[in-house]
Order: C-alpha cells, then sequence, then structure tokens
C-alpha cells in the first residue's frame, strides 16, 4: 500500500528545449580528438559501410592517422581565452540568448552535442528531472539529412526508450526556407558586402557535403541546399550565388561541384574576387573557419585569385535568435 502523505516530491509542469548541434572535442589533444572521431565516425548514419568491415579500416587506419591532422586544424581556430571551440562557444551564447527571449517560468531552455560533451543523454535526464513533460528538440541543420538530423532523432529516441515516465516529444526537423531564416542569411551578406573594399565577381554558398549514394537513396539533402541557395538569390540578386558542397570524406562520389575544386578553378574562370557564406551551419566551426577560410582562401589565392573572403555564420546575431524563438514558440 502506498502512502501518499509520505510521497517524495516530483517536479513536473515544465517544457524543456533542447538545442543540439554536431559537436565537438573538449580540446585539441590527441586523445580527446581521437575519442571525439571515434564516436562521430561510428555512427552508422554517417558512415555507411557495413559496421565489421568499417570498424577496421577505422579502428587500425582512420583512428591511428587522422587524430593529428584534425588536431592541427582545431588548433587553428581553439578560442584560447574562452578554452573552447567556437561551436561550442556560439551554442552556449545562443543559448543564453534564447533563454533570456522565452521569459516564461515553465520553459527551460539547454544545449547539448550529439557527439562529444554535453551529451543528449545527459540533457535530457537533467531536463527530466527538473520536471519536463513535454520536449521540444531543435537541431541546429536548417537542411535536413539522414546523417545530421535523423542521427539527433536516433539518439533522442535511445534515451527515452529506456524513461519510464516519457515526456511528449516534438522535434523541429527542419527550416531551409523559412522566412526569417533566408532574411537573416540576406542581412549577413549584405553587412558583409558593406564592410569589405572589393565587389566579389561570385558568391559561393558552401554546405557540408554527403556521399552521393545517400542522395540516390531518397535523402532530400541536396535539394533543400539548392532550395536554400534559390531565394536568398531572389532577395540578393546583385551577385550571382553558387551551390558547392565541402568536407568530403573517402574515395567515394559526393554532391557536387566540391567547394574546394570550385575555388581552385574559379580564378581560371574569370572569377579573382569571391566571396563565401556557408547557410548549413548554424555556427562558426572547423569546418567554415578553417576549411573555408584559411585552407580555401588559401587554395583561392594560390590559384590566381586577388581578393577573397567569408560571411561569418549566424552565429549569436539577433536574426538567428529570433528565428530559434519562431521556430521554438510554433513547436512548444
Amino acid at each position: 500500500m502506498i502512502n501518499n502523505e509520505v510521497h517524495p516530491p516530483v517536479k513536473y509542469g515544465k517544457t524543456g528545449v533542447l538545442i543540439v548541434n554536431l559537436g565537438t572535442p573538449d580540446s585539441t589533444n590527441w586523445f580527446d580528438i581521437r575519442k571525439y572521431l571515434k564516436e562521430f565516425l561510428s555512427d552508422r548514419r554517417v558512415i555507411e559501410v557495413p559496421p565489421l568491415i568499417w570498424q577496421i579500416i577505422l579502428n587500425v587506419f582512420i583512428l591511428n592517422l587522422r587524430p593529428s591532422k584534425t588536431a592541427k586544424a582545431y588548433k587553428e581556430i581553439w578560442m584560447k581565452n574562452e578554452n573552447m571551440s567556437p561551436l561550442l562557444y556560439y551554442t552556449k551564447r545562443q543559448t543564453e540568448k534564447l533563454s533570456s527571449s522565452i521569459l516564461e517560468e515553465n520553459i527551460i531552455i539547454n544545449f547539448a552535442m550529439r557527439y562529444g560533451n554535453p551529451s543528449i543523454k545527459d540533457r535530457i535526464n537533467e531536463l527530466h528531472a527538473e520536471g519536463c513533460e513535454n520536449l521540444t528538440i531543435l537541431p541546429l541543420y536548417p537542411q535536413y539529412a539522414a546523417a545530421t538530423t535523423a542521427t539527433v532523432c536516433d539518439e533522442v529516441y535511445r534515451v527515452l526508450m529506456k524513461m519510464r515516465w516519457q515526456p511528449s516529444l516534438k522535434i523541429i526537423p527542419h527550416y531551409e526556407s523559412d522566412p526569417l531564416y533566408i532574411n537573416a542569411l540576406v542581412n549577413s551578406l549584405n553587412k558583409k558586402v558593406k564592410e569589405i573594399n572589393w565587389t566579389p565577381d561570385l558568391i559561393i554558398a558552401s554546405y557540408h557535403g554527403i556521399p552521393k549514394k545517400y542522395f540516390d537513396k531518397g535523402d532530400p539533402y541536396h535539394c533543400y541546399c539548392h532550395k536554400t541557395t534559390r531565394l536568398i538569390s531572389e532577395k540578393f540578386n546583385s551577385i550571382k550565388i553558387k551551390t558547392t558542397f565541402q568536407s568530403r570524406f573517402g574515395p567515394q562520389e559526393w554532391l557536387q561541384p566540391y567547394t574546394d575544386k570550385t575555388l581552385e578553378n574559379l580564378p581560371k574562370e574569370g572569377f579573382k574576387n569571391v566571396l563565401t557564406i556557408c547557410p548549413g551551419f548554424a555556427s562558426d566551426c572547423v569546418e567554415t573557419l578553417e576549411e573555408i577560410l584559411i585552407q580555401g582562401k588559401e587554395s583561392f589565392i594560390e590559384s590566381g585569385g586577388e581578393n577573397f573572403d567569408m560571411v561569418p555564420c549566424l552565429n549569436d546575431n539577433d536574426d538567428h535568435i529570433s528565428l530559434f524563438e519562431s521556430l521554438i514558440r510554433k513547436n512548444i
């Protein structure tokens, strides 16, 4: 028989909002980089290779060779004063600003990383302990892909499967064409064009790539990326915008055109002044700051280019926070 008079207090009646980004190593230390890469590259949504074969390749070759190269890239962009990656810094800032914008006592806003820390599991358990009976997940991937948004969903489901008292769940799957998102990107482009003292011949909209076979299997990511570029171009039509795909990994064919090859060839085609923007990244990170702004610029200039710059990601700017607030309020 249960004695209601001695029932332990239970927190309830709250709504939890969890914004989720890709992740980051805890430091630029080789072992931290290796740990992060192992978790990331072990995800079968990310690498669709028979697991037995892939685990041999991963553990024997990749995890012994790649951490040094990746550590070097992170050291180039690591925020030394804050002792964290830009992605972690801006995700924390986004969470803080959102919490200040949505000042409602029954709503708790936090963030998690799909890989690394803080984990989705830990954050959902924290929100649950605070009495969150409703849960809204905002993956910070504007353009849905199985390797990004879907794997966030997978991890959320795995956590909830182990709960006796599950919260209700809403997941915001994509926002590639949301007017607030498009306007935020257009505003960031206009701001950057006014800041630089040269006129771009071309704007490159660079998105993270995926293997072409994922697209062939029905992944809508490629279409969402082109849709975002088209909508930006409708509002910012003074300079042509070209869609490319970056960050390919391994020998198989990925979505094309490739950003790195495009930047190498543009000066030969007469485009010597190029501005880049990375609409698919919610925060500046190693893929934007090191791969594009350092490696991409170096390659472009060495190939005969004259001027090169990159529009910062939307990060924690006010337009971005307004977009997040709008998405969240529609889904709580």
